[in-house]
């Protein structure tokens, strides 16, 4: 799957979960990636499991209903170099997520995007470089392998 500048937004200020799924998702409608209706279900996926995976990253992506609505596999990249802080109300433990990855995936190949991202990111240095990336061509640069 090619990563695409257009799909990539930097230096992103967004403050809630919601806001930043919101943004990951209008970029895989806007790629023609999927329908409008896949960011709600992205929405309601979070509120149902969280979809912060450790590392100060999160991975928001459709509920399995919501599959009608990919027309194609994709990957968007929010980078919040603050953090959007994706921790319940009821939680202590606040999980700030500096990079975050919109997916769709056709049929099951969402499974092996969340893969790949899950172990190039199960290396903190690599999401600091994600973080830290100043240009566009940096993150798909450092993100080449998990794109393959």
């Amino acid at each position: 799957m090619e990563l695409k500048k257009e799909m990539i937004l930097l230096n992103q200020t967004d403050k809630t979960p919601e806001e930043v799924i919101r943004k990951s998702g209008q970029l895989l409608v806007d790629a023609g990636c999927v329908d409008e209706d896949y960011v709600d279900a992205m929405i309601e996926r979070d509120k149902m499991v969280s979809t912060y995976m450790g590392n100060f990253i999160a991975i928001p992506h459709g509920t399995d209903e919501a599959k009608e609505y990919v027309k194609k596999s994709g990957i968007s990249i929010v980078q919040v170099p603050e953090g959007v802080d994706f921790s319940a109300a009821d939680e202590e433990e606040e999980k700030l997520a500096t990079v975050i990855f919109g997916i769709a995936g056709v049929n099951n190949e969402h499974l092996d995007i969340l893969q790949k991202i899950a172990v190039f990111c199960s290396d903190v240095q690599n999401v600091v470089k994600l973080a830290d990336a100043n240009s566009k061509d940096e993150v798909i640069a450092l993100l080449e392998e998990v794109a393959e």
